[in-house]
């Protein structure tokens, strides 16, 4: 259940601040908020991330939606997964349909975001989901299912758990 909540806050999110970037940043374009540091640009992406995949909208719509699909399905069977990744996952999901969304309705996606200091692309709410998701879950499968296996191994290994000891009373 939590998840569905994380997966519509970051979509309400998502779209309340495109809603916002389109009805009063458009007509200015950019407003600096931290001269040479960071600023609010409104751009149409039509792309993917870093502006590959230029112009393929059908690509990326129908692409992201059988991601969404096969992620929805792993949450409705895995329900014994960990909490932490349920909860990256929610959040990647969250940020696929806010893009999703966009592609479908706008036939772009609006970003919003931009860092001047440095060359980095323009994003959104929805991407910072699923980046964040992403790197959540990277932690959560790297160093969590890392730490659970080798904990299991050394259980096995001193007879404590899963299985009966090699020795003999």
């Amino acid at each position: 259940m939590i998840e569905l909540f994380i997966i519509l806050l970051v979509i309400v999110a998502d779209q309340i601040t495109k809603y916002i970037t389109v009805q009063y940043l458009k007509p200015l374009n950019t407003i600096a908020i931290l001269e040479d540091v960071f600023s609010l640009t409104y751009v149409e992406n039509r792309g993917a991330a870093f502006g590959i995949f230029q112009n393929q909208r059908w690509f990326l719509i129908i692409l992201p939606i059988l991601i969404v699909i096969v992620a929805i399905i792993f949450l409705m069977k895995n329900r014994n997964e960990s909490l932490l990744t349920r909860i990256s996952l929610a959040i990647i999901l969250g940020g696929a349909i806010g893009n999703l969304l966009d592609r479908i309705f706008r036939a772009y996606v609006v970003d919003m975001f931009q860092f001047t200091f440095i060359q980095f692309p323009v994003f959104n709410v929805a991407d910072m989901a699923v980046v964040c998701g992403t790197i959540i879950l990277a932690f959560q499968l790297l160093f969590y299912q890392e730490k659970s296996t080798s904990d299991d191994k050394q259980g096995n290994e001193d007879g404590s758990e899963g299985g009966v000891s090699d020795e003999t009373t």
